[in-house]
C-alpha cells in the first residue's frame, strides 16, 4: 500500500508558477532590504497594474476609518465621484485631510483634494458630489455614472448600506467587520451571489505583503509543526484619553469634558494662527477650520422649526440612560451614540470586532496555510471585563480568547487524533499599551513574529548563537533551553494592504470572469465574522463554545446568535 501524501508536500507541489514566480522575487526583494509595499500589489497578487478607466466609486461613511480607505485610494484604479456622510465634520475631513492629528495620521487621511492634486476645496467639488444620506447618494448613482460603493459607515449600517447598493446595481467594498451579526453577513453574502455584484470586505492582511510571506513560510513547512499562535492588541487608553470616546460639541451633551476641550482647543488654535509667521500661517488656517467643522457637528443636535426632534435621532440613533456605580445616572445623548458608536452594543462590537477580528483573521490563514485549505475553528472560550472605564458604555475595557484549530491529522472521531490541536491565544487591553499589537507564531523549527503589519522576524533554534536584537525587538528563552537567533526578513514601511485590497477589487469588477474575485470575498468575510461574533458571546455568557460548521454555510439558516437570515427586510428597501 502506498503511502499517503504529505499535506505539506502536496501544497506546494500545487503552486503555479506565478505564485513561485512571486514568492522568489519578494524572497529576493525583502533581503535585499527594497520592500516598501508600493507598486508591489500587483505583481504579488497577480492582478494588472493599470486599466484603461479606474472604477467611478461613492464613498458612504468618511469618519476615520472612511478617510483610511480615501488616502489609500490609487487614482488609476479608484475614481471618487461622489462621498454621504451626516456629519459636516467628516465632510470636511474628506475633502481636506486629517488636520487634527499627528503629522502620521495626516499621511494616512490626507483628504480628496491631496489624493488628487485639487488645489482647492471649489475645484474638488467639481468632481465630487455630496450627499448627506447614503441613501440619497445611492438613488443619485447612475447620474454620476457610479460603478461602486465603498463602505465605511457604523458596523450596523453595512448590511443594510449594501444590500441597497448591490440591489441598486453596484459593487461594494465595506469595512470590516462584514456584518453587525452572522445572520446580516449571510443576508449579505446571498445578495452578493443573487445580484452577481462583488462584495469584498476590508480585512486587509489578505493584502499585505508580509503576511502573505508568513503564510508562505508557514506552507512551505519552514517553522516545522505549527502548534500555537499568540496574537495581542494592547492600547494605553484611559479615562479622558480614550481614543474612541472622540469629542462632541457642547449642544451634543453640555457637561461633557470633551466639549470643553473642543471649545479650548478652538480658542488656543486661533490664537496660534493670528501669531503665525510664513508657512506656518497656512498650516494654523487649516488646523482651525479642521476644529470648526468638528463643532459645526452641532448642528445635527439642534431641534430645526418644525420639527420634533434633532435631525441626529431622525437619522435613528438613540438617547440612552447607564446606571453608573455609584448609582448616579448617565445620560447619552443620541449624538454620542452616533460620534462613538464603538462603544454600544446597537451600533459596534467592541474590542474583538474592532481589533481582534484582524488578528484572528491572520491566525485563520496562518492555520489554513499548515493544511494548504481553509480551516474553522474549533471551539472557543472567552472572557471579558471592566476595570478601567466607567459604566458610560457597553463596551468592555478588555476580552481575552483562546481558540482551538484543527491540527494536521485531527480527526474528530479517533480519541487520538481528535486531540491534534493548534491553539490560538489572544488578548486586547486597555490601560497599557506595552508590546503594541502583533502576532507570533511557534512551531517546531522556528517563530515566526509579525509586529504592528510592518516587522517579520523568524526566530531558529541556534544553541551557538546569543540572541540577536533588532531594533529593540529581542526574543527571551529559558535558561535550560538553547539560545534562538533572530533573521530580520523585513524591516520596512510596508504598506497594510489597504491600497492593494482597493485596487484588486476594482481589477475585478474591470475584469469579470468566475476566477476573479477579491481575496475577501464573501464565504472568506463571513468565517472572520463568524469567530469574533461567536467570540463575543462566549465573552458575555462565560462559557466556551463549539462551533457549528453551518454557521459558517452561507446557505444555512443557522447563525449562533440563533437569528434566521431573511433578505427580505425593510431596511434592506432603497
Amino acid at each position: 500500500m502506498s503511502p499517503s501524501p504529505d499535506p505539506k508536500a502536496a501544497a506546494t507541489e500545487n503552486l503555479s508558477a506565478a505564485e513561485l514566480s512571486r514568492r522568489d522575487f519578494l524572497k529576493e526583494g525583502v533581503m535585499a532590504g527594497v520592500v516598501s509595499g508600493a507598486g508591489l500589489g500587483a505583481f504579488y497578487f497577480g492582478y494588472e497594474s493599470a486599466m484603461a478607466s479606474p472604477v467611478r466609486v461613492g464613498v458612504l461613511g468618511t469618519g476615520d476609518e472612511g478617510n483610511v480607505l480615501i488616502g489609500a485610494i490609487n487614482p488609476k484604479y479608484i475614481e471618487v465621484k461622489a462621498i454621504a456622510d451626516i456629519r459636516p465634520f467628516n465632510v470636511h475631513r474628506a475633502f481636506h485631510g486629517d488636520y487634527g492629528s499627528s503629522p502620521e495620521l495626516l499621511k494616512v487621511r490626507c483628504g480628496l483634494m491631496t489624493k488628487y492634486g485639487w488645489s482647492s476645496e471649489h475645484e474638488a467639488r467639481k468632481h465630487v458630489k455630496e450627499y448627506g444620506t447614503y441613501d440619497e447618494l445611492l438613488k443619485n448613482a447612475r447620474q454620476h455614472g457610479i460603478e461602486a460603493v465603498i463602505i465605511a459607515l457604523p458596523l450596523h449600517l453595512h448590511a443594510p448600506a449594501a444590500i441597497k447598493a448591490m440591489r441598486a446595481g453596484l459593487h461594494v467594498l465595506t469595512e470590516k467587520l462584514m456584518g453587525h451579526s452572522v445572520r446580516q453577513c449571510k443576508e449579505m453574502a446571498r445578495v452578493a451571489r443573487a445580484t452577481g455584484k462583488h462584495l469584498a470586505t476590508g480585512h486587509q492582511r489578505h493584502y499585505n505583503i508580509l503576511y502573505a510571506e508568513a503564510t508562505e513560510m508557514i506552507r512551505r513547512g519552514l517553522l516545522g509543526d505549527l502548534h500555537y499562535i499568540r496574537a495581542q492588541w494592547h492600547r494605553g487608553n484611559l479615562p479622558g484619553a480614550d481614543s474612541w470616546q472622540v469629542p462632541m460639541p457642547k449642544e451634543a451633551k453640555a457637561d461633557d469634558a470633551l466639549a470643553e476641550k473642543l471649545e479650548s482647543d478652538l480658542k488656543s488654535w486661533r490664537n496660534q494662527l493670528a501669531n503665525a509667521r510664513g508657512r506656518e500661517i497656512d498650516v494654523w488656517r487649516k488646523k482651525v477650520a479642521h476644529i470648526e467643522a468638528q463643532i459645526a457637528d452641532k448642528i445635527l443636535c439642534e431641534i430645526a422649526e418644525g420639527k420634533d426632534k434633532p435631525p441626529v435621532e431622525e437619522y435613528g440613533y438613540l438617547a440612552k440612560q447607564y446606571e453608573m456605580a455609584d448609582g448616579t445616572i448617565y445620560h447619552r445623548p443620541a449624538f454620542e451614540q452616533l460620534v462613538r458608536w464603538r462603544l454600544f452594543d446597537e451600533t459596534g462590537g467592541g474590542l474583538m470586532a474592532e481589533l481582534g477580528s484582524h488578528q484572528l483573521d491572520a491566525a485563520s490563514i496562518f492555520v489554513s496555510a499548515v493544511h494548504g485549505k481553509k480551516q474553522h475553528p474549533l471551539s472557543v472560550v472567552a472572557a471579558s471585563n471592566r476595570t478601567l472605564f466607567p459604566r458610560d458604555r457597553d463596551a468592555d475595557d478588555h476580552v481575552y480568547c483562546i481558540l482551538e484549530f484543527p491540527a494536521l491529522g485531527y480527526d474528530a472521531n479517533d480519541p487520538v487524533a481528535a486531540r491534534k490541536k493548534i491553539g490560538v491565544q489572544y488578548a486586547s487591553i486597555n490601560g497599557n499599551g506595552f508590546g503594541d499589537y502583533g502576532e507570533i507564531v511557534y512551531g517546531t523549527k522556528g517563530t515566526l513574529i509579525l509586529e504592528r503589519e510592518k516587522v517579520i522576524q523568524k526566530a531558529s533554534d541556534d544553541s551557538q548563537s546569543k540572541i540577536a536584537a533588532t531594533q529593540g525587538s529581542a526574543m527571551d528563552t529559558q535558561a535550560s533551553g538553547p539560545a534562538q537567533k533572530m533573521e530580520a526578513t523585513a524591516q520596512r514601511d510596508v504598506s497594510r494592504g489597504y491600497t492593494e485590497e482597493e485596487e484588486h477589487w476594482a481589477w475585478c469588477i474591470r475584469n469579470p470572469a468566475p476566477e476573479n474575485k477579491p481575496r475577501c470575498h464573501p464565504e472568506v468575510a463571513l468565517g472572520d465574522a463568524v469567530i469574533a461574533l461567536t467570540t463575543n458571546i462566549a465573552a458575555k455568557e462565560e462559557r466556551r463554545i463549539v462551533f457549528d460548521e453551518a454557521w459558517f454555510d452561507v446557505d444555512s439558516d443557522v447563525t449562533p446568535e440563533g437569528e434566521v437570515p431573511n433578505v427580505d427586510r425593510k431596511e434592506y428597501t432603497l
